[in-house]
């Protein structure tokens, strides 16, 4: 049999305790694992304290060099049967390397989620205009979704966008969310009780603008209304790299309280009584609502924060975009003891239905090496137009890149 070899070339090293991206990228590695791939994780990005330890576990790491040709001597070494890029600017700087020295390795993209989508509706947001789908950003990430053999999306709404608005074939298209462990009675025993948790929460990366968006927010138009209604609750925010601006957003007498890098995300979450997180915009999948129904912890978000989460389902909390609302679901939540366990009880049914990964893994996996690729890239003829143009184009400004940093 032949060995299954797995380049993922990643836009950062994985930090799981600072972003949901840093969760699924480890998700998607223990999958691969499992499945028997021999896995070489590079990257041109600088690690930081917290990028994910690999030793532990049978993954070698390669740091590599942008616009460099040591990584076309690389990819040739390590010759991958396959090829998985961390998101849509990596295969813009890496793809036509590995296109010219492995025409024949299955290019797969983890798109994280839809970064077009993602900015139109900020800038929608910012100058409250009508949400413009049609960007540069869009040309790209759209123009490498087609270059590349396959794109993992990880919500529904994102696979109906591409397949309706953009047209893309969905054959290129993968629905893989969330991969998660299913919550067992056992599980649900474990979990704080009402009376024992206090205050909300919110959790995110600031690095991420949906994030910080959202702590303005709820310092600005949500605290000071609930606060009066909660006399004595504080509001706990937590998340990797907070900023000065963020940290300056702290008041004790108002119990308003920037608290920084959780550790442990589903372990902060857990002492809480509600996760708050009136999102304004973004895309993709929340991944702080899957570590908050993996502990019992009920929430109240948008329309755009629960996004392609539900399914059909009810949702663990309440799901409010007018800001009045908003508060007083919060309240009601919060005093409500018979609320909040039916809303964490639909939360397990989320995660058991629609995140559980005995849904999605096995079939992925077999669809992967089931694939002819020949007969699945002449299906995509612009993929192939793409490939051709944009190879010699990419390549020529790398190779000038290249020169100009030998001088």
């Amino acid at each position: 049999m032949s060995t299954k070899r797995l380049l993922i070339i990643g836009l950062v090293w994985p930090e799981p305790t600072s972003s949901a991206a840093g969760t699924r990228m480890i998700q998607l590695i223990d999958l691969f694992l499992r499945s028997g791939y021999e896995i070489t994780f590079a990257s041109a990005a600088s690690k930081s304290d917290f990028s994910y330890d690999f030793s532990g576990i049978a993954v070698t790491e390669q740091e590599i060099k942008l616009n460099d040709g040591s990584f076309n001597s690389f990819l040739k070494e390590l010759n991958p049967t396959m090829v998985m890029f961390d998101r849509f600017m990596v295969e813009e700087q890496y793809g036509w390397r590995v296109q010219q020295e492995c025409p024949d390795a299955l290019k797969i993209l983890d798109t994280e989620d839809l970064h077009c989508l993602r900015n139109a509706r900020q800038q929608s947001d910012k100058k409250q205009t009508e949400i413009d789908l049609f960007s540069d950003t869009a040309k790209r990430e759209i123009a490498s979704i087609l270059r590349c053999d396959l794109s993992l999306i990880i919500s529904e709404v994102e696979m109906k966008i591409l397949e309706e608005t953009f047209k893309i074939d969905s054959s290129l298209l993968y629905y893989l969310p969330f991969l998660e462990n299913e919550i067992t009675a056992d599980n649900v025993k474990s979990w704080n009780l009402f009376e024992d948790r206090a205050d909300f929460v919110f959790i995110g990366n600031f690095l991420h603008e949906p994030n910080w968006n959202t702590v303005q927010v709820l310092k600005t138009k949500i605290w000071p209304a609930l606060r009066k209604k909660l006399p004595g609750v504080s509001m706990n925010i937590y998340g990797a790299y907070p900023s000065q601006k963020v940290l300056q957003l702290e008041n004790k007498n108002e119990r308003f309280f920037i608290r920084g890098r959780a550790a442990d995300a589903q372990e902060t979450i857990s002492k809480h009584r509600i996760l708050l997180a009136p999102i304004q915009f973004g895309a993709g999948v929340k991944g702080k609502f899957i570590d908050a129904m993996q502990v019992g912890t009920p929430s109240v978000t948008t329309s755009v924060g629960a996004e392609a989460m539900k399914g059909s389902l009810d949702w663990n909390g309440f799901i409010e975009d007018d800001l009045d609302d908003f508060i007083q679901k919060a309240v009601l939540l919060y005093n409500d003891k018979a609320a909040w366990i039916s809303a964490q009880q639909n939360g397990v049914k989320i995660i058991n239905e629609r995140y559980s990964a005995s849904h999605f893994a096995d079939k992925f996996i077999t669809l992967i090496e089931k694939l002819d690729l020949t007969s699945h890239r002449k299906q995509n003829f612009i993929g192939q137009i793409l490939n051709h143009h944009t190879v010699q184009s990419t390549k020529y400004m790398s190779l000038w890149i290249e020169e100009k940093n030998k001088r």
